[in-house]
């Protein structure tokens, strides 16, 4: 322990672990979980003094203040300390441009601001029959956790508002915007893609069809728009307009395309009390994270907040990774370390020792950034639809103007959630885009078709839409940007940030992926049989049940 030891921390024993884990993000807590399950050592870090990182629900001010208040970038630094070279670690805060208006009620948000629950990496739901639902169960996480059915899922159509997304053979018959001949179209096609999934039957889709654009497989099933821009971007949920080989230059493949469809089918009623196919956790996503570290902590994994690391120790002699430097001054030392994205490596590490190996340091300090992502929130008084409560929407490119090439993904949440006071909503937005400029027009024409902004200090009573229904009027708004990036795998790994997507997939396949590079020959859950400290089922929400 360094002689500078700050007494206000206490100090960590032991000082060894095969697995030092820095930030509780999903994707860290997953790992941290399997690795626990496996018999690893783990000690698991965090500088903030909430549980989940960017993947966290806050109160309203701890958002606000989060947003607006980005942490310090240090000077970089790198020094010789007996053994060890000392390099000290750069923090990026990942959310960027922020944005945030108040139009009214701004006392009444403060004086309730812990009964917010807020979602840092929203929108985000998980859909009943996903791979979300089948690690929680395989994990056991899934006894820390309780959810509630998302009530209706909407597609937004140009100059005609909110449409259901028609996911079952009776919300087909039931949808009054649907004319008979789409009803019959969408029935049929449905039929088919039954038909592809069933073993028994006969009649498939040819392999040649299946290698194909799904788009183009939709335009030779003879589909109008309509039908396909809800099968492509309320039930597949893709980002880019698949009409433009421009923008999109990977487009969906049919075999992937009923992929998509089979998943939305399959999650449409799975749970009793969750009609539609998709679930919310009570209380915010920040639970998920959550529920995972407390599955690693019975598994023996020690969790520390409030507790910054500052610097990397690495050999002088081979460059290899050997602890961290903790804020408190004490070194702990590790096989492997795992970086929450924010933090790297200063470049150039000018400051190195002229015989220091630092290629690891030069990967590690070279960010993958794979895109941006604009997020936005709303708090407002009433729901974008009379009588539903918690509701997806969708907006299809070009749904809102011609030169919209994403979709906008948006996702209403009210109090029956436990994420905001009684008689308040809050709505998530997200948008792929090129630069802040682009995602934070795409998230205000999103939320100006449904919602009312007004003049800040000016009071509206009601706001007629184009429908007979009237706009919700936003009491307080925020626009952000984050950059998404991907996970690395060394003896120093990072893992990914919130992605735009609506479920959690693609970040359990790469926290899956990181695993197995670390731990080739263990396991990703083995699965648990006698589950430790069972939640009692509550009948108003959904308890997940293998």
């Amino acid at each position: 322990m360094s002689e500078s030891q700050d007494l206000s921390y206490p100090p960590i024993d032991p000082v060894n672990f095969d697995l030092i884990i820095v930030g509780t993000g999903l994707s860290e807590s997953i790992i941290a979980a399997a690795a626990s399950a496996a018999g690893k050592t783990i000690l698991h870090l965090d500088p903030n003094s909430f549980y989940g990182s960017h993947f966290a629900s806050l109160s309203f001010l701890h958002l606000t203040a989060y947003l607006t208040s980005p942490s310090p970038l240090p000077a970089a630094v790198t020094t010789t300390d007996s053994e060890d070279v000392v390099v000290d670690l750069l923090h990026q805060p990942l959310c960027s441009d922020a944005e945030i208006t108040s139009y009214d009620e701004y006392s009444f948000l403060c004086e309730n601001s812990r009964k917010f629950n807020i979602d840092l990496g929203g929108p985000r739901a998980l859909f009943s029959a996903d791979k979300t639902i089948d690690l929680l169960l395989k994990s056991g996480a899934a006894q820390y956790l309780e959810f509630k059915g998302i009530d209706e899922c909407f597609v937004y159509e140009a100059n005609e508002g909110l449409a259901n997304v028609p996911d079952s053979r009776g919300a087909i018959f039931r949808d009054k915007k649907l004319s008979l001949k789409e009803k019959n179209q969408l029935m049929r096609f449905f039929k088919l893609v039954q038909q592809h999934l069933d073993d028994t039957q006969e009649e498939k889709i040819s392999k040649e069809d299946m290698e194909i654009p799904f788009v183009s497989f939709l335009e030779k099933m003879k589909l109008p728009p309509k039908i396909k821009s809800i099968l492509l971007y309320a039930i597949a949920m893709l980002d880019y307009d698949q009409d433009s080989n421009e923008v999109c230059k990977d487009l969906l493949k049919t075999k992937d395309g009923i992929n998509c469809l089979a998943q939305y089918s399959s999650s449409v009623g799975r749970f009793p009390n969750a009609p539609g196919a998709l679930l919310y956790p009570i209380y915010g996503e920040g639970e998920l994270p959550q529920a995972f570290c407390r599955r690693a902590a019975v598994k023996g994994c020690i969790y520390v907040l409030r507790m910054p690391v500052v610097s990397l120790l690495m050999d002088k002699v081979t460059g290899l990774y050997k602890g961290v430097r903790l804020a408190s001054g004490q070194d702990l030392y590790s096989h492997q370390l795992i970086l929450d994205p924010s933090f790297t490596i200063p470049s150039p590490l000018s400051l190195s020792p002229r015989d220091f190996p630092s290629e690891r340091l030069q990967l590690l300090s070279q960010r993958d950034i794979k895109g941006i992502v604009a997020r936005g929130i709303c708090i407002t008084r009433s729901s974008i639809k009379p009588g539903v409560s918690n509701c997806s929407v969708v907006y299809p490119p070009r749904s809102l103007y011609p030169e919209q090439m994403t979709s906008i993904k948006s996702l209403q949440i009210g109090s029956n959630l436990a994420v905001c006071p009684e008689g308040t909503f809050i709505l998530y937005f997200s948008a792929m885009c090129k630069n802040a400029d682009e995602g934070k027009n795409l998230l205000k024409a999103a939320m100006n078709a449904l919602l009312t902004l007004p003049v800040s200090g000016n009071t509206i009573s009601s706001v007629q839409s184009d429908s007979e229904d009237t706009k919700p009027i936003v009491l307080w708004s925020a626009l952000y940007i984050q950059k998404l990036i991907m996970s690395k795998f060394e003896l120093i790994s990072s893992t990914s940030t919130p992605d735009g997507n609506l479920n959690y997939n693609d970040l359990l396949d790469a926290a899956e992926k990181l695993f197995g590079q670390m731990y080739p020959n263990e396991e990703f859950f083995p699965k648990a049989t006698s589950p430790e400290d069972p939640t009692d089922e509550d009948d108003n929400g959904v308890t997940l049940d293998s």
